[in-house]
């Protein structure tokens, strides 16, 4: 019986490093899963605000970059909440989400009346509205109407501000004055367009001619016949200094590129003050057409 239990050395060695390795895989096991519940406890309390940054950034906002945003240069300026674009409002000071409520509650038909209707604004802070209240410039209404159309006589009304009734042929629409509400009666005009006209209306600072609405993408030529521009409007346009406008503020102009910005400041810089446009003619990018439309916007 007793040599029947009995083993070899080989044997008791090869079972000795068997025991030895089934003990330090219990070891390593045991250790491993207690690691595993300290982290899971520890990235527990995380994860919340890990899903609550994500719920705050859901719809591309970035809370962060939008105190971030309260550093840039504020530029205050008369505008019209009714009319002026994104980059206009974020020159104010407002936040990007502040301005798209803005756009959101135009684009739902809505109409700032008043100043006062501004500071209703979804986000508005009451130090913001003290601080642009005094540039705050509304179309007042109701206005003559020789101001928006000619030849127009009252018609019947929808409830809808979705699907306007459209003019006459023989009624026109004043370009400079008008807002998307009474742009929207232009056959062939919708949200979409009224929008791109008042928008590149406050970039050029003002139309001088109907047919500046072609460089709108896709504008539909036949609405063109609709649109009048009275001749006391001619000389009532925003203007930019070129001889005092930094390089960043000049080519925000839809008619000036950077390198026509750039070729500006050079020639202030080595020549002086800028006395004509034709002085600038050397310069390949500022060519007879370029410069005979963009002579109505500037000013010296």
């Amino acid at each position: 019986m007793i040599r029947f239990f009995y083993l070899q050395k080989s044997d008791r060695i090869v079972m000795t490093v068997l025991l030895c390795v089934i003990v330090a895989a219990l070891v390593v096991i045991t250790v491993t899963d207690g690691r595993q519940e300290d982290d899971q406890q520890a990235l527990t309390p995380a994860a919340k605000p890990e899903k609550a940054r994500h719920r705050a950034n859901r719809g591309g906002y970035n809370r962060k970059d939008y105190r971030q945003s309260g550093n840039m240069k504020v530029e205050l300026s008369y505008f019209d909440p009714n009319s002026a674009d994104s980059a206009h409002l974020l020159r104010l000071g407002l936040q990007p989400w502040q301005v798209g409520n803005i756009m959101k509650y135009r684009r739902a038909g809505g109409v700032f009346r008043k100043p006062r209707d501004f500071a209703k604004l979804y986000g508005l802070t009451a130090r913001q509205y003290k601080q642009l209240e005094p540039y705050i410039s509304i179309e007042q209404e109701p206005m003559a109407a020789e101001n928006y159309f000619y030849n127009y006589e009252p018609i019947e009304e929808r409830d809808t501000l979705r699907y306007p009734i459209k003019i006459q042929p023989e009624d026109r629409v004043h370009l400079n004055h008008a807002d998307t509400l009474q742009l929207r009666k232009v056959p062939g005009i919708g949200s979409h367009f009224a929008r791109k006209i008042v928008s590149y209306r406050e970039r050029l600072g003002g139309y001088c001619r109907v047919q500046q609405l072609l460089e709108i993408p896709d504008f539909p030529e036949t609405a063109l016949n609709f649109f009048v521009i009275p001749d006391e409007d001619t000389t009532s346009f925003r203007r930019i200094n070129v001889n005092r406008l930094s390089l960043n503020e000049l080519k925000r102009h839809p008619y000036i590129n950077f390198y026509m910005a750039r070729a500006i400041v050079d020639f202030r810089r080595l020549h002086g003050p800028i006395k004509s446009l034709q002085q600038l003619s050397l310069n390949r990018d500022f060519t007879p057409e370029t410069i005979e439309r963009l002579q109505p916007y500037v000013e010296y």
